[in-house]
């Protein structure tokens, strides 16, 4: 009975002069130092004023750009009605491209804006989702 304490009492010892060391000889800082590199490069990342402002410009342009392809769209189809029928093929094959760049930047507006990094920079006048079935996008919300 008397060699079990011991025993278990001498383990207990190591274990606890096993933290101490880790602590003494900076073991705790090599042991931590994968979680605090990673939120270290987060604050840098997020915080930084650069990438802010890009991040908070993003949003806007990928916006725009879906809009400025909906005034070409209704451009070329104004173009279209009294056309010959050579431009006419011409003018489909740039609506199309067209609804297609605007499909692009409407997914690539929504997968950003729920990024979780990004989307504290979302302007808060620009809708959380541009809908791509929607005729016309609004990038302003006016209350």
């Amino acid at each position: 009975m008397r060699v079990s304490r011991w025993i278990i009492g001498g383990i207990v010892a190591l274990a606890i002069l096993g933290v101490i060391a880790t602590f003494v000889f900076g073991g705790a800082g090599w042991i931590t130092a994968p979680f605090r590199g990673a939120a270290e490069e987060r604050e840098n990342t997020v915080g930084s004023g650069a990438f802010r402002q890009s991040t908070y410009q993003e949003f806007f342009d990928l916006c725009e750009a879906a809009q400025n392809a909906e005034g070409s769209i209704q451009a070329l189809k104004e173009e279209r009605g009294p056309a010959s029928d050579a431009r006419k093929t011409q003018i489909d094959q740039s609506v199309t491209a067209l609804k297609a760049t605007r499909i692009e930047s409407i997914n690539d507006y929504n997968s950003k804006a729920v990024q979780e990094h990004r989307a504290p920079f979302r302007d808060r006048d620009l809708p959380y989702r541009l809908d791509a079935d929607a005729d016309k996008t609004t990038c302003a919300i006016t209350e």
